[in-house]
C-alpha cells in the first residue's frame, strides 16, 4: 500500500477527501480528511445508514449545529450513528482540521 497526501487530496475535492474503498479495496471502514476556511460553514457530516462515524477537531474548534450543537474544541471529538446530522462551521481566523473515522454498523449494512 502506498501512502496517500490526503491534505492535497482534500483541496483537491472542495476541502474533504474519503480515503476509502476506491483506495483500499476495503469496505471495512474509512477515513475523512477535512478542511474549513476561516468562516466556512454548512459543511455536513452524516454516517447515513448502517454506519457509524467518530469526528476528531484535529486543527481549531468547530461549531456543531444539529443533531448535536456546540463547540467541538480541538482535540475533542464526538461518535454520531446512522441518520444524525452534524453542521460544522469553523469561527476561527484559519483553517480548521477534521478527521472522521467511520465503519459500518453490525446490523442494517447497506452500500
Amino acid at each position: 500500500m502506498k501512502m496517500i497526501d490526503l491534505k492535497d487530496l482534500a483541496a483537491e475535492n472542495d476541502g474533504e477527501y474519503v480515503f476509502g474503498a476506491a483506495d483500499t479495496g476495503s469496505h471495512a471502514c474509512y477515513l475523512i480528511y477535512g478542511s474549513l476556511a476561516p468562516g466556512e460553514k454548512g459543511r455536513i457530516v452524516k454516517p447515513g445508514k448502517g454506519h457509524e462515524e467518530m469526528l476528531l477537531a484535529a486543527l481549531g474548534t468547530l461549531n456543531l449545529s444539529g443533531d448535536f450543537s456546540g463547540a467541538l474544541a480541538e482535540g475533542s471529538a464526538l461518535h454520531l450513528a446512522g441518520e444524525q446530522t452534524c453542521l460544522l462551521e469553523n469561527p476561527g481566523t484559519s483553517a480548521a482540521i477534521y478527521v472522521i473515522a467511520g465503519g459500518h454498523t453490525g446490523h442494517d449494512h447497506h452500500h
